[in-house]
């Protein structure tokens, strides 16, 4: 599956985008902010959030549509956006800090740091929950929406720690939320702090994402409303309640574009993590029989027609589509948010962009 799309990402920037590559950033601005516009009507988005960076600096940060299209409020590039999936590259960051300082063995059983994690006849290992090669289920048809609270990320592991592997450990590559939860609660034991406190003190506030905040369905906190499809293929409000407790490191997250170019960016350059502990996120992990997965430790990997390397991830919740998506040759990152679940956007419409800006 993994494969499969980044062929068809190669003959789409073939065709488009390569012609692209010439344009300045002024240009590339100009030809982004029509692009968007449109992207806006055909897809029918509430409303959107783009930012770009290169190198060190934002280049290009704006909203388009409504965060709240009932009281025709305009998204800005503060709007915070549901960020699903997206949540797990931080996730993979905090594994990725514990290991560099020694306290979080990547390849050791996950019961050294979760003991209650029963044993499955085979080592799961936090490569492996990071990779999604870990044979640990997804959610199930019924799970995608959760109202219990769990006050603990221990407890929440209850969901699914008593199933049976679906195949040995490393054998297969299957996306898997429910291995990030565990993943979490091997961070809480390897660092001795709440995975939400650390993830905060030790991640969001050393990458200065100071508009990343979990999700706990607050009024009060200054988000886009959620949208979704309703059986006519209307956009309408989703008011459906989901009670996050069950998946902060899979997907519990709410940001912002250009918190998101900050995230992407710590790829790019020290601070967060070394510059072997990078490369250890980006790079492909294989399978037993020696197949790569085209995933690192959560950053997917692709292949331009150029031969350019990409890095990127997507989201989806109730309410939210969020896509970021690194070219680290030229030092471009492209952020990507709409308040509506499914959006038809995604890799695709973040490689033109990020081609847009490269050199």
């Amino acid at each position: 599956m993994v494969l499969r799309f980044f062929i068809r990402v190669t003959i789409f920037s073939t065709l488009v985008l390569s012609p692209l590559l010439l344009l300045g950033q002024e240009t590339a601005r100009d030809r982004g902010r029509a692009f968007a516009t449109e992207l806006l009507t055909s897809a029918k988005l509430p409303g959107f959030a783009v930012a770009v960076s290169v190198g060190d600096s934002i280049v290009w940060s704006e909203g388009f549509g409504f965060a709240d299209v009932e009281r025709r409020e305009p998204v800005t590039p503060s709007t915070r956006f549901r960020i699903g999936s997206v949540t797990k590259l931080l996730t993979a960051i905090a594994a990725a800090q514990l290991y560099e300082r020694g306290v979080l063995d990547l390849d050791s059983p996950v019961q050294r740091y979760v003991p209650s994690f029963p044993d499955k006849g085979s080592t799961v290992s936090t490569r492996q929950l990071l990779g999604h090669l870990s044979g640990i289920r997804h959610y199930g048809r019924s799970e995608f929406i959760s109202r219990v609270r769990y006050s603990s990320v221990e407890e929440a592991l209850g969901v699914f720690k008593n199933d049976s592997l679906l195949f040995t450990p490393g054998t297969k590559y299957f996306y898997s939320s429910y291995g990030y939860v565990l993943a979490s609660a091997v961070i809480e034991k390897a660092s001795g702090l709440d995975f939400l406190r650390y993830l905060s003190k030790e991640v969001i506030n050393r990458l200065g994402m100071a508009s990343t905040v979990p999700d706990y369905n607050d009024p009060r906190i200054n988000q886009a409303t959620p949208y979704s499809f309703d059986a006519s293929n209307n956009v309408a409000l989703d008011t459906t309640f989901n009670d996050n407790s069950i998946r902060w490191a899979a997907g519990g997250f709410l940001s912002t574009a250009n918190d998101l170019t900050l995230l992407g960016s710590s790829l790019l350059k020290d601070g967060v993590l070394k510059p072997e502990t990078r490369r250890l996120l980006v790079t492909s992990q294989k399978t037993s029989d020696g197949k790569e997965t085209g995933v690192g430790l959560g950053w997917r990997i692709g292949t331009d027609s150029l031969g350019h390397r990409f890095f990127h991830h997507a989201g989806v919740s109730l309410g939210g589509r969020a896509v970021v998506m690194v070219y680290p040759d030229s030092k471009v990152v492209v952020a990507l948010l709409t308040n509506l679940s499914f959006a038809r956007i995604g890799e695709k419409e973040a490689l033109l962009l990020a081609t847009m800006f490269s050199k």
